[in-house]
């Protein structure tokens, strides 16, 4: 892990200045107050622990009744394989269904797609199950993220991270500004995420195959958290 500081102010009484201190660099705008509005920023490099998949199953048939029986089976006993697995969060995802026409706009057919969703902290009880249910269905997608959890632990230390890095930018803009003192006139404190792109897309299996698909060793790869801290304070001449 590693957490980098950031420090950006606005200068606009006409012109900029780029002040340079050991934490960082800033520059920020006057306000005809003698205020200043400027931002810190802390960020930090998590590793995912969280898995997210989505899987599906695509028929058609002749009539409507025969493709719902079809999706509803599979999904039924996807549902019943994925209970092995109770530290794998499941559920039901986007349906579908649509009719399929021929030259002269008669229904000849009808398609249809349902999908399930997994989400767990446990990789390797998710990849094998994701492994027994492509027997019958087909990997739409496969991302990694952090869990809720974690993320909220890690947001309150960067919240007071940033807390302290707005102080001491503030204090190093008053020495700059050669004031006395200064006070706070309004703070924000915003969070933000970044995450990885996913991993797969549009995976098939082949579902006939009598051959049990392996598991397989996940890579979560890491994301980034970030809180700014944005405000105003005033300075005393």
């Amino acid at each position: 892990m590693k957490t980098t500081l950031l420090n950006k102010a606005a200068l606009a009484t006409g012109t900029a200045l780029l002040l340079t201190a050991a934490m960082g660099s800033a520059h920020a705008e006057t306000t005809g107050y003698d205020q200043l509005t400027f931002q810190t920023e802390v960020k930090e490099d998590i590793q995912n622990d969280e898995v997210r998949a989505s899987l599906y199953k695509k028929a058609q048939a002749t009539d409507s009744k025969t493709l719902a029986t079809t999706l509803n089976t599979t999904i039924n006993n996807a549902m019943k394989i994925a209970k092995r697995y109770p530290s794998v969060t499941v559920s039901t995802g986007q349906q579908s269904t649509y009719p399929r026409y021929d030259k002269n706009d008669k229904i000849i057919g009808w398609t249809g797609q349902a999908n399930i969703d997994l989400k767990s902290t446990d990789f390797a009880a998710t990849s094998q199950l994701i492994a027994d249910l492509q027997s019958t269905l087909v990997m739409d997608n496969l991302t990694f993220g952090v869990s809720e959890a974690k993320k909220d632990a890690i947001e309150q230390k960067l919240m007071t991270d940033a807390s302290r890095a707005f102080q001491q930018q503030a204090k190093n803009l008053t020495r700059a500004w050669n004031a006395r003192d200064y006070r706070v006139v309004n703070v924000n404190l915003n969070t933000g995420s970044n995450y990885p792109r996913p991993m797969y897309s549009a995976m098939s299996m082949k579902a006939e195959s009598a051959d049990a698909v392996p598991s397989q060793n996940f890579q979560s790869g890491d994301s980034t958290i970030s809180v700014t801290a944005n405000g105003t304070i005033e300075l005393t001449k």
